[in-house]
């Protein structure tokens, strides 16, 4: 499937308001249960990722690593306090990738960029991993993770609009559009 394959409105939103204003008010709770997180964390860490430097997207004040980077990990999210809050992070850029989906970092600069239970919110989610792909290192990982619980105002439509498999589809799809392999 090609960027512009999608269907029509599938990247639309139930709430089209500047995500600015909705991601304003900090949010200092996490968004997935324990056994989640536990199992996130386990997945960092088979897949080696704190031991390079992580690039974490649409980040928080929690980043589900077991342990800090061995060479450091930089937040980019909406939110200055959940992002300053994050006890391990380096670095915090904010930043809206719905409005800009250029990562401003330099071509293969991280080990591992990471998207925790936020990719069903990006309206440009192949131009955001291309620019993953562009920063990451070569033999770096991409990690995206998605729950089944969401802001569904914030959404868009097409992930809305399907099950779990659905769901492992259409990031697949992204990933390939973007350049990765499946």
């Amino acid at each position: 499937m090609a960027e512009d394959d999608w269907p029509p409105g599938f990247f639309d939103r139930q709430d089209g308001g500047d995500d600015a204003d909705f991601y304003a008010p900090p949010r200092l709770v996490t968004h997935i249960d324990d056994d989640a997180i536990a199992a996130v964390s386990e997945l960092y860490d088979e897949l080696g990722v704190p031991e390079g430097r992580v690039l974490d997207l649409m980040s928080s004040w929690v980043s589900h690593l077991s342990r800090k980077p061995s060479g450091g990990l930089v937040l980019l999210g909406m939110n200055a306090v959940e992002l300053q809050a994050n006890p391990v992070a380096d670095q915090v850029v904010v930043q809206d990738l719905n409005v800009d989906p250029r990562l401003p970092f330099d071509d293969t600069s991280f080990d591992a960029v990471l998207c925790c239970v936020s990719i069903d919110y990006l309206i440009h989610p192949v131009e955001v991993l291309r620019e993953a792909a562009r920063v990451l290192r070569p033999g770096g990982v991409v990690v995206l993770t998605f729950s089944n619980r969401c802001f569904p105002t914030k959404a868009v439509r097409g992930w809305l609009a399907t099950g779990e498999e659905g769901r492992v589809a259409i990031v697949r799809a992204y990933l390939e559009q973007a350049g990765f392999e499946a």
